[in-house]
This record gives structure tokens, sequence and C-alpha cells, in this order.
């Protein structure tokens, strides 16, 4: 496989610092209704901040890496072909503009940039930006996951320490679960310490591989908005799998994902939530 190296991985970072500056933050909590739109319903929204970042990325990363494929999440909602092509190309971007645009539309700050590099169908590199903080955490396949403010400097991010199952905290988004799963999952939920749901991938995988929870589980599985978190997890030392235990690879949106500490974690926590009757992992 190519390699992306992290000076790339860093020009990548200084792409979504650019948008976020330019394009997002003037327009935080300053959006009038025509600049707030639905997609695919009233918890599916676009912002005027969402398109302007997504277009100003993608003009900036195929000036940076002629050639290559940018799969934005609205350029695919315009054009759902898009995804088809990602699994193949030499070099792909996966690019969330505004993650958690329902939380910046409502004026919370509580939203990040994120992009990914793919190639051949290997996730290759990740940058996740915080224009509120304005820093951002990085990784590159092999060489390990960061986190860096304005200051370049760089402080290493490695997940939390295994611990039981009831002992656990983190996110667990169960929209989309569909019946029976959704049956078992959500009072199993209770199994674990604590659970919330920032409405935001970007920060919920900011926090699990800064090592301040112990996992999250999702289950649609949009590129744009996990490809990103899933190598930071991973290069920060995680174990993530689909419900089924196969692996997450470009491509695929739907299968459930849970990212744990390690294997074990991944298995008892898979278990102790997808699974009737299953208690005697909790302690």
């Amino acid at each position: 496989m190519a390699t992306f190296t992290i000076r790339q991985a860093e020009e990548v970072d200084l792409l979504l610092r650019g948008a976020a500056r330019t394009e997002i933050m003037p327009r935080f909590r300053k959006l009038s209704g025509t600049e707030i739109r639905m997609k695919t319903g009233p918890l599916d929204l676009v912002t005027d901040a969402d398109e302007a970042a997504e277009a100003m990325i993608t003009q900036g990363l195929r000036r940076l890496f002629p050639g290559c494929l940018v799969v934005g999440e609205e350029a695919a909602s315009r054009n759902p072909a898009l995804l088809g092509q990602l699994a193949d190309a030499d070099l792909a971007f996966v690019v969330d503009p505004v993650d958690g645009t329902s939380n910046y539309a409502a004026g919370l700050p509580l939203f990040g940039t994120m992009a990914a590099a793919v190639i051949r169908g290997e996730v290759a590199a990740a940058v996740i930006h915080d224009p509120v903080l304005d820093t951002s955490s990085l990784a590159v396949r092999g060489e390990g996951a960061w986190e860096h403010g304005t200051e370049p400097v760089r402080t290493e991010l490695h997940v939390a320490a295994a611990v039981s199952v009831s002992r656990m905290t983190g996110a667990a988004s169960w929209r989309y679960l569909p019946r029976p799963l959704r049956d078992i999952a959500l009072p199993n939920l209770a199994r674990v310490a604590q659970i919330w749901d920032f409405r935001c991938a970007a920060h919920e995988y900011r926090m699990l591989a800064a090592g301040h929870c112990h996992f999250l589980m999702f289950h649609r599985l949009m590129p744009w908005d996990h490809l990103p978190g899933w190598l930071l997890h991973r290069e920060a030392g995680g174990y993530a799998a689909r419900f089924d235990g196969s692996a997450y690879v470009p491509g695929l949106v739907e299968g459930g994902l849970i990212c744990a500490p390690d294997r074990e974690s991944w298995q008892a926590l898979r278990e102790a939530l997808l699974e009737e009757g299953k208690t005697d992992l909790l302690f």
C-alpha cells in the first residue's frame, strides 16, 4: 500500500483550519432561516457553512493532490454515485465539512470538521478539527495519533485502559438501529456506567482516542462520519469491528460499529449490549 506522510496530513489539517476560519466560524450563531435547510428530514440539516466549507476544502485537496477523488458529504448527497467510487480510487478523501450540523445550526459550540485519506480502499490518514477551540486530532496509518493546537506541540493520544462493562462510559447512537435489535440494545445500555450522544461523531471520536471514555457504538456508517475517527481510534491503540465481528472498511454504510479499548473489551461489550440475557460479563 502507498503511504500517506505526516507532512501531508498536516497539510490537510491546514486546509480544514482555513475553511473553519473562513467559512464556518464567521457564520456561527449568525445564520438566517434561509441559510439552514433540511435534506432528508428535520434531523438531517445542511447550512450555507457546510456547503461553502466543503467547496473550499475540496478545491484545496485537488490543488494539493491532483487527480484525487473527493467524496464530501454534501456532494454525495447530490450525487450518491460518488460513494461507489471510494473503494477503488488510487487516492480519495472523504470530507465532513461540519459534523454536528444540528448543534452548529442551534448555536451550540459542539461541532467539527473531518477528513480522511483513502488509498486503494485503505484508510491512510485522518484529521478531526475543532473550529471553536482551534485544535486538531490527527492520525497516520502506522504512525500513531496525536493532538495539537495552533502551536506545533504534539500530544500523543492513547485510548483508555480496559475495564469491566459495568465501569465503561461512552456514546451510543441508536437512532438507526433496526428492530428487533433496537429492542434488545436500549434496555441493555443500562449495563454500562454512563452513556451520552453529542450529536457529533467528531467530538465523540476525539474523546475516545484521548482516553476520556471507553467505547462508541453506531449503526449507520457513512464514511465521512466514521473513517476519520475509526483511524484515529485505531492509531491510539483501540480495537473496532462491526456488530458481526467483521472489519470496518470504506464503502460500508450499515452493519454497525463498536469501538473499544481492545478486542476482549469489544467482545464483552458486544455481548452485553446486543445479546439478550448476558449478565456474566459485567463485573
